[in-house]
């Protein structure tokens, strides 16, 4: 069992940056595939980041590539996303997310556990 918790997230100007902390208890977190997601208000979850289980590989939604950055600290058991030149359309409630097969995918039905969520505001 793998429990997730995220910090991180608040509100911030078009053009800021925020980096959000994914912190894992539990068991051979080091094995596990991590990503991040969002759900905007009235809109479905949908891919942001993932990253492997030795951070050698990671994927990104076109939508913030270039912008965000997926990385891991196995030692530390935690996952972050720093998130640059943000966007209104970046609000959202950002999930942390893990899966037990050490390949990153961009499906959210393919993970494991998820984290209850934060929220990050972006204002213009």
């Amino acid at each position: 069992q793998v429990q997730l918790v995220e910090s991180g997230g608040g509100l911030v100007q078009t053009g800021g940056s925020l980096r959000l902390s994914c912190a894992a208890s539990g068991r051979a977190f080091s094995n596990y595939a991590m990503g991040w997601f969002r759900q905007a208000p009235g809109k479905e979850r949908e891919f942001v980041a993932a990253i492997s289980w030795s951070g050698g590989s990671s994927s990104y939604a076109d939508s913030v590539k270039g912008r965000f950055t997926i990385s891991r600290d196995n030692a530390k058991n935690t996952v972050y996303l720093q998130m640059n030149k943000l966007k209104p359309e970046d609000t959202a409630v950002y999930y942390c997310a893990g899966r037990s097969s050490g390949w990153a995918t961009t499906r959210a039905d393919s993970y494991d556990y998820w984290g209850q969520g934060t929220q990050v505001t972006v204002s213009s």
